[in-house]
Parts: C-alpha cells; sequence; structure tokens
C-alpha cells in the first residue's frame, strides 16, 4: 500500500465519528429508545463489536432480528453514523436492530468486513430466530454479499436483504460525472481495501457479478437518480428479477448518493417502506 493511501484512510478512519453527519435531520422515530446494548459476537476473525437496539416490543438477546452493515466505503469504521437508522428501524419495524462494528480498511483488506458480517449475521440465526440482513452503500454491498454467503455454505436462510444504494461491483469503473460517489474515492478504495485487482471480482466482493443469483432472499432495492452506484443498483435488481427473486426497487427522484438526507419529505415514505418490508419478512404482518 502506498503510503499516501495509507496516511488518507487512516485519517478517513480516525476521523470518521467527527465527520459523518449523515441522517441527522432523519431522526423521525425511536430517538426515545434506550442506549443499544453492547455485545460481543464471535467470527472467524475474532470477536466483533455489535451494538443491538431494542423496541418495547422487542426483547433484548431473542427475537426476530435485523443486522444491519453501515457505509463508509470500507475506510470509515464508525458503526454509530447510523444510529438514526437503526433507532428508527427497531422502534418502527418492531424488531431488534444488530449494528455491526466490523473492521475495515487500512487495518484490514478484503474479505475480512464481509466475514466478519456473515458471521454475525448467522450467529444471531443460530439461536432460531427469523433474520434479515441490510444497509447502506458499501454497507449495501455487504448485505448483498452476506446473503450470497449464506445460500452458498447453507449457514442460514435471510427471509429478506434491504439494499440502500448499494455499492455491488468493484471491479468496474464509475460513470463519469459529477457524483458524490467518484472515481478518486473509488480508486482509493480499491487500493486500500480491495489490493489484490483478481479478488474485485469476485462474488462477495462485487454481488453483480456474481454468476448465480437464484435462490436468494427476496430484496427491497433502494437507489438514487444521481448517484454514480445507481447502476449497480438497477442492474442487480433486474438480475435478481431474472433468476426469480421477488424484488421492491425503489428510485429517488432527482437525489445523489445521500439519497435520503436529500429529500426528508420523501425520505418518510421510502423509510417506512423498508420498516414494512423488515416487519413483514420478520414478523409475518
Amino acid at each position: 500500500m502506498r503510503l499516501a493511501d495509507r496516511v488518507q484512510a487512516t485519517l478517513m478512519h480516525a476521523t470518521a465519528r467527527w465527520t459523518v453527519r449523515y441522517g441527522e435531520d432523519l431522526r423521525f422515530a425511536g430517538s426515545d429508545l434506550p442506549a443499544p446494548t453492547r455485545l460481543r459476537v464471535p467470527t472467524r476473525h475474532g470477536d466483533v463489536r455489535v451494538m443491538e437496539y431494542v423496541a418495547p416490543a422487542a426483547t433484548h438477546g431473542s427475537g426476530p432480528a435485523h443486522v444491519h452493515l453501515h457505509g463508509g466505503a470500507w475506510l470509515m469504521r464508525h458503526a454509530a453514523m447510523d444510529d438514526w437508522w437503526c433507532r428508527y428501524l427497531a422502534a418502527t419495524a418492531g424488531v431488534r436492530v444488530l449494528n455491526v462494528d466490523f473492521r475495515t480498511g487500512p487495518y484490514v483488506t478484503y474479505p475480512v468486513a464481509q466475514e466478519e458480517s456473515h458471521d454475525v449475521a448467522a450467529w444471531v440465526a443460530d439461536g432460531g430466530d427469523p433474520v434479515s440482513v441490510g444497509g447502506f452503500s458499501s454497507g449495501g454491498g455487504m448485505a448483498a454479499a452476506v446473503c450470497l454467503m449464506a445460500r452458498d455454505t447453507g449457514s442460514f436462510t435471510p427471509r429478506l436483504q434491504l439494499l440502500g444504494v448499494p455499492a455491488l461491483d468493484l471491479a468496474g469503473d464509475l460513470p463519469t460525472g459529477a457524483g458524490m460517489i467518484s472515481p478518486s474515492l473509488r480508486a482509493l478504495v480499491r487500493r486500500v481495501y480491495f489490493p489484490d485487482p483478481a479478488t474485485r471480482s469476485a462474488a462477495y466482493a462485487s454481488p453483480l457479478l456474481a454468476p448465480d443469483l437464484a435462490g436468494l432472499p427476496p430484496a427491497v432495492v433502494m437507489t438514487a437518480e444521481r448517484d454514480t452506484l445507481r447502476r449497480d443498483g438497477d442492474r442487480y435488481a433486474q438480475r435478481l428479477r431474472e433468476a426469480g427473486v421477488p424484488v421492491v426497487h425503489d428510485v429517488t427522484p432527482g437525489v445523489d448518493h445521500y439519497f435520503l438526507t436529500e429529500d426528508p419529505a420523501r425520505a418518510r415514505t421510502t423509510m417506512a417502506m423498508a420498516a414494512t418490508a423488515v416487519r413483514e419478512a420478520l414478523l409475518g404482518h
């Protein structure tokens, strides 16, 4: 890894808790929930910290659960950036939400974050409770990867995959334009977290390139009209449908990658739709 890349990635990693403010104006529900319980979950790479959010209708440590994977381009280790979403989903869907503090670059490389996330979700499912998996941006790509791993290994059967503005093709180049997710950021992510070019087209790095999507759980795919990652989500939704997987594909018009923050009024509808999908998948109503 080049020294300049390590310095830049280390700075992004270290400062995320102060620089990331996405979602602060989207605290529509769940602000009154207690602080999340911190768990330590065993994985093949060692214990991983997980924050468990529990609504009054749910039970700590058991019951239907949604496993959430935060964004941050595999460079920002700051699960609390999605505290607003975890609280909203717990309060609105009435399920446990487990926010995974997986490790990121520059301290680990692919596939550590993907495997830690899968192992946490499988650990939750081992208790016999229904589990869904979701995430935003790089976390959305990892949620898709977790579902592929679960199918391929038979470790558990997710009830739903909830993919928000997902990064699903790390082998391809981004379209040119003025989008928030720039080619220079993509290049940094590749050099730092996916340093071996041969791994970038692997199914768990780039789920869009997986040869077969049959047998995956139903999906909600949320994309944004002006997002440079929109192509990933649009194509994945299409491929899932072609493989016989039920898909809800929701496109927020006129916005970039921060699709919920840019249009908070529309975000209420989008977030309610996602929460309903999680509730129906996990609770059956």
